[in-house]
């Protein structure tokens, strides 16, 4: 039998593993970082401020999240092939988002960098923007079929909703307001070159198929200020920045 101090210093030596968990669950501790790294998480997302009601309702949540993983591991799902594969599907993705915000914070790119993709974009996009309809089709012969009909009077818009195979069909083969740059080249071009109220003489073909262009209209080009899409540009930027991280690792790596 343990004398008295005894006893008192193993209480003592035990006290401060006992602190760091909020509570056990059937022997399994449920640790005091996880209630914080939570809190915090809900507080910088602005789901309400650090109290001790929110730790209470995170260590309910906890507890009851444990509870059903014991559960699990009892009915054996831990060890199914499928629940095996999304666990691993899932620590991969965690381990990919933790490396990659990590190298979103040494890579951010300077003030810099962002004006000169805003400009790269107004200059792709252009100074006019446009507002056209067309019909898609998949041969040169139903375009030229289709452009013989609206010399003879036919309208644009019902002849794009009972012909195109685009999905602007149902609204008359309408596209809205674009800037050139949006279209591939083949109908841009086409589509640049018409007057006002104008359809392509002859069809234009793209990699979609045979396209009857009609301008509605011209205007110049809107673009939002730098302020107001720096941080959008930002993201784009890192975006593809870390995807030629990726790209030049997997060119190091020995695959086979």
């Amino acid at each position: 039998m343990l004398k008295p101090a005894i006893l008192a210093l193993t209480a003592l030596a035990a006290a401060p593993v006992l602190a760091q968990n909020v509570a056990t669950v059937n022997g399994k501790g449920i640790p005091a970082a996880r209630v914080d790294q939570i809190v915090k998480a809900e507080v910088a997302q602005g789901r309400g401020a650090d109290s001790p009601q929110m730790r209470e309702q995170v260590k309910q949540a906890l507890i009851g999240r444990e509870v059903l993983v014991q559960e699990a591991n009892k009915q054996g799902y831990g060890v199914k092939a499928e629940v095996k594969e999304a666990v691993e599907d899932m620590r991969q993705r965690i381990l990919i988002s933790a490396l990659q915000a990590d190298w979103a914070k040494k890579n951010k790119p300077s003030d810099a960098d962002v004006k000169a993709e805003y400009d790269k974009y107004k200059a792709a996009q252009g100074d006019k923007e446009y507002h056209a309809r067309h019909i898609l089709v998949p041969t040169e012969d139903e375009a030229k079929q289709l452009i013989a009909k609206l010399k003879g009077g036919a309208k644009f818009e019902d002849l794009a909703k009972a012909s195109s195979k685009d999905g602007s069909a149902a609204n008359g083969g309408d596209l809205d307001w674009a800037a050139p740059g949006n279209y591939v080249p083949e109908f841009s071009k086409a589509m640049v070159a018409l007057k006002k109220g104008e359809v392509t003489a002859t069809p234009v073909k793209s990699q979609y198929g045979y396209h009857v262009i009609k301008l509605e209209d011209v205007r110049d080009a809107k673009f939002p200020a730098l302020e107001e899409v720096k941080d959008r540009i930002a993201q784009s930027i890192m975006q593809k920045k870390f995807a030629e991280y990726r790209d030049a690792l997997v060119k190091k790596a020995k695959v086979q």
